[in-house]
């Protein structure tokens, strides 16, 4: 008998690359610049995503390739906020009938801005792009070093739902040992805050596969995570990037991220926790808990309808990216500090003409459309329904892309002759399943881009 190689997605690692978005701004390039009144012309401006990206933190963590600079003079942070407002104004100019059913500030930090520069942010937000945090779901991110009972305050009186802490790991020797050096009491304090503050949503995110951690300390940092009863869970693999802290400097040591992703997913599993995709994880509801019963989740159908795979997204700031059905628009993106601080000078300079333009993205043709509507789905537990997906594209999913038949047989996916879904193997294996369905024209840019 011929003995057969496994499949590539089970061979080896599962991590090959994490897909938050597709295509990745590494394969964004210099566009004839097109008015955006123009690109959204013909879009359904209905349901949209704004996002507000802020670039600065107060450390440049080892681990991170975000477009964010650290420590920034306190004039550079001014002049990016009124740089903002001015690409506020010349978007709305653009799209005026546009409307927004999400809206989330992020960075960055964006609790780096002081309690004064965050009220004016969402003043901005409510009088220029019309948007009322209170009246849509509205989330925000933030560090505990940045985060005070003042700004928990603001969040309060302006509605914000979500409110997002990166957390990392609760051993403060792992978190050195990434290049993210802070005080459990600091950790503990911005918990506090947060959790009598009782937001609908509260999200902790953390990161297994840090140097110097083990199956042991990943469990504990969980374990003192659910003592907050955070309504979500982002849990993240470690990736070593180029040009990052921990990419210059990387302590070697064994791979335990699969056996820590194991651990932390059966654990929350046990402990009420439901599990929507590879990283995130949601507090089932208690109907006997009125806290749940007010939870956003349970709230979805009187708040304004958005759908990932057909909705666009409106971003402003020189780190955020926007996207209609057929193009992605950014501005140029970079990872050293010197790239990040370019571009942001760049962005200060901008006329409002400039800044009411695409000019940096990529055009996604009908099989690229396909193929970003494919990853939006099957690496989630909601799947990909079949009936929406010919409503869209006028054709069968698994005509398109007969890898969904053979991922089936691998026991990757499941087909009920109605929705794909991924098994627990899916969600395990979803950063190398992710990255097959890209296009050769992707792996092509992304393997040419010349980081910066």
């Amino acid at each position: 008998m011929i003995a057969t190689q496994p499949h590539p997605v089970l061979q080896s690692s599962p991590y090959r690359g994490y897909v938050y978005a597709y295509p990745h701004k590494t394969a964004y390039r210099s566009l004839p610049p097109r008015p955006l009144r123009e690109v959204w012309a013909n879009e359904d401006q209905r349901h949209l995503f704004l996002y507000i990206h802020i670039p600065f933190c107060t450390m440049r963590c080892g681990f991170c390739n975000l477009f964010a600079t650290a420590q920034p003079h306190r004039d550079l942070v001014s002049w990016y906020l009124e740089a903002l407002n001015q690409h506020a104004q010349a978007v709305r100019n653009a799209i005026p009938d546009a409307h927004f059913a999400r809206f989330a500030v992020g960075g960055g930090t964006p609790t780096y801005l002081s309690v004064a520069e965050l009220a004016q942010l969402f003043e901005r937000v409510k009088t220029v792009m019309g948007v009322d945090p209170s009246a849509v779901p509205t989330s925000i991110e933030c560090s505990p070093d940045t985060l005070t009972a003042e700004k928990v305050q603001l969040f309060q009186s302006w509605g914000v739902e979500r409110v997002s802490i990166g957390i990392q790991s609760f051993v403060e020797s792992e978190t050195v040992n990434c290049g993210r050096p802070q005080r459990r009491a600091t950790v503990d304090a911005a918990l506090r805050l947060l959790a009598d503050a009782q937001f609908p949503v509260l999200n902790l995110d953390l990161i297994y596969g840090l140097p110097g951690q083990t199956v042991d300390s990943w469990r504990y940092s969980v374990d003192e995570a659910l003592r907050y009863r955070p309504q979500e869970l982002y849990l993240y693999p470690l990736y070593v990037r180029p040009l990052t802290g921990l990419g210059r400097s990387r302590k070697d040591g064994a791979d335990l991220r699969l056996a820590c992703y194991r651990a932390a997913r059966d654990h929350l599993l046990d402990n009420g926790y439901e599990q929507l995709s590879m990283r995130m994880f949601r507090r089932r509801p208690n109907p006997r808990t009125q806290s749940d019963l007010t939870s956003s989740r349970n709230d979805t159908s009187a708040k304004p309808h958005y759908c990932c795979q057909n909705d666009g997204m409106v971003g402003l700031g020189c780190g955020a990216r926007s996207y209609t059905r057929s193009l992605h628009y950014s501005f140029d993106y970079a990872v050293q500090p010197r790239g990040i601080k370019s571009i942001i000078a760049d962005y200060l300079s901008r006329r409002p003409a400039e800044l009411a333009q695409a000019e940096h993205g990529f055009v996604l043709n009908h099989d690229e459309q396909k193929r970003r509507y494919l990853l939006q789905s099957i690496l989630n537990t909601e799947g990909l329904d079949i009936v929406q997906y010919e409503q869209r594209f006028g054709s069968d999913p698994s005509d398109d892309f007969p890898d969904l038949d053979i991922f089936a047989e691998l026991g990757l996916l499941t087909f009920d002759g109605h929705r794909w879904q991924p098994t627990a193997l899916g969600l395990e294996r979803s950063d190398a399943m992710g990255p097959w369905f890209f296009s050769e024209q992707v792996r092509q840019l992304m393997a040419e881009y010349v980081a910066q």
